[in-house]
């Protein structure tokens, strides 16, 4: 199969090493131009420092994590807990589509235990509609894409909603290979040691993470996984690109 263009959008720098690092590691070394975009720079991240210094050290993390597998890292410029589903939001998303351009986009789950995840997941959903939509202006110069692209879900922060309830992937990855890459990703993102301690009550946020994806592999049977739902809602492609891209041997349907 010929390269695709993979973009991964979520909300913060380090959620899609958490959610989807081994996934994104997997299609960087099949050859797809994987570009992670994180919605914010991460801005209230931190007790130690101010907005400006701590969104400076992030986006740099976000870089060299990206670095890891041969992609490109894009930072969309709001800030936190200031993503809202309005149009002008919804504009900004779209012209940050038509400029990247990708076949495979990668999202936030719909129901998550924040609302900047929740908010993105929405805004990436309507803006893929209206990538295509000639007469959906952006006052940017980036041309509208000729059709949607697929549009995926990753699983919510440790699998379940807001609520505490299981959400069910449609399939699962086995990234059991590249499980040390998708550690090292997340060792990028330094700085979030103590933000997280501190806010979320986390030690070792990478050994969660480790916790998380083998608890995914576990119900796959897996030794280590991440789990997606493909969006299928009208007109949205339903062809199921993401699991060709990775073949029938790196896939565990649900």
């Amino acid at each position: 199969m010929t390269s695709k263009r993979i973009l991964s959008i979520h909300a913060h720098p380090d959620d899609a090493e958490i959610l989807a690092g081994g996934t994104l590691a997997l299609l960087a070394a099949a050859g797809h131009a994987v570009t992670i975009v994180s919605m914010t720079p991460g801005d209230c991240g931190s007790a130690e420092y101010s907005a400006e210094e701590i969104s400076a050290i992030r986006r740099g993390e976000a870089a060299a994590a990206a670095k890891l597998i041969g992609a490109e890292y894009v930072c969309a410029e709001f800030r936190d807990l200031a993503i809202f589903n309005d149009d002008p939001s919804r504009r900004r998303v779209t012209e940050l589509l038509r400029t990247l351009r990708p076949d495979l986009v990668l999202t936030s789950a719909e129901a998550d235990y924040l609302c900047d995840h929740e908010m993105t997941s929405i805004l990436v959903r309507d803006a893929c509609f209206a990538a295509p939509a000639p007469n959906y202006t952006t006052g940017g110069k980036a041309v509208v894409l000729e059709h949607l692209p697929h549009l995926y879900y990753m699983d919510p922060i440790g699998g379940h909603d807001r609520n505490g309830y299981y959400v069910q992937p449609d399939f699962a990855v086995d990234v059991s290979a590249v499980l040390e890459l998708k550690k090292q990703m997340l060792a990028s993102h330094a700085s979030q040691r103590n933000w997280l301690l501190r806010q979320h009550g986390m030690d070792n946020y990478i050994e969660q993470m480790v916790t998380w994806t083998r608890a995914c592999g576990m119900r796959f049977g897996l030794l280590g996984a991440e789990g997606f739902r493909q969006y299928r809602g009208h007109p949205y492609p339903t062809s199921p690109l993401l699991q060709e891209l990775l073949g029938d041997d790196l896939i565990r349907r649900g």
